[in-house]
């Protein structure tokens, strides 16, 4: 009776937790999951012209490489529905990566974002996650009249914890970017709170047999 308990709790903590896995899983999320708890980062208060690259904004340290542009602080291309100036604007040659290391692991990532087209493009933008260097997983995104320049918000929520993120731009049929409201938040419970979770679950299940038996 007592190996079967134990095989049982087993069972149900691996039920809770999940199997084993050396990959995270990540899905687009909206703008609404983004609770009290988290973490919006604006430009406000920066002058326009001011260098992007090397720039440090609630912690977060903005790097951008591989283009033969520049990205700085700018009011382009004004007030849309998910961008209000001042915010980051490209310069020039759009193909680089926007890197963004962030100052502590979070779950959940996303931004306001428009692309200089009028019209909807199947991929407007990326997300690329890592803890520290280590991938974690990538989603792409569609770019919407919003209400003029195609864009929109671009939400990233992960199982497994990342402190860098990267964005890349439709450089192909966009010349320009602009990238505002970035917000961090951890929102999925920790896998040692899972893991709290379900040995207290168990651990209950465990005593409530107890009793059962002890009646008999």
């Amino acid at each position: 009776m007592r190996k079967r308990s134990l095989i049982a709790a087993s069972l149900f903590v691996i039920a809770v937790l999940g199997a084993p896995t050396a990959s995270a899983s990540v899905i687009g999320v909206g703008v609404g999951v983004f609770g009290a708890g988290s973490t919006l980062t604006t430009f406000t208060g920066l002058a326009d012209g001011t260098e992007v690259n090397g720039l440090t904004v609630d912690g977060i340290l903005f790097q951008y490489s591989l283009g033969n542009g520049a990205i700085v602080i700018d009011g382009g291309p004004g007030v849309t529905n998910n961008i209000t100036p001042p915010n980051i604007v490209s310069i020039g040659n759009n193909t680089g990566v926007l890197t963004l290391t962030l100052p502590s692991l979070v779950d959940t990532f996303g931004y306001g974002f428009a692309v200089l087209s009028t019209v909807a493009l199947p991929v407007g933008t990326t997300i690329s996650l890592f803890d520290g260097v280590t991938p974690v997983g990538s989603l792409s995104y569609g770019a919407a009249p919003d209400p003029t320049f195609a864009g929109g918000f671009a939400g990233i929520q992960s199982t497994l914890l990342f402190n860098r993120v990267q964005l890349t731009f439709n450089s192909t049929d966009a010349p320009a970017f602009a990238v505002d409201n970035i917000r961090t938040a951890t929102v999925v419970p920790e896998p040692a709170s899972l893991l709290l979770l379900g040995a207290g679950l168990t651990a209950l299940g465990m005593s409530a047999r107890r009793r059962t038996h002890s009646r008999h």
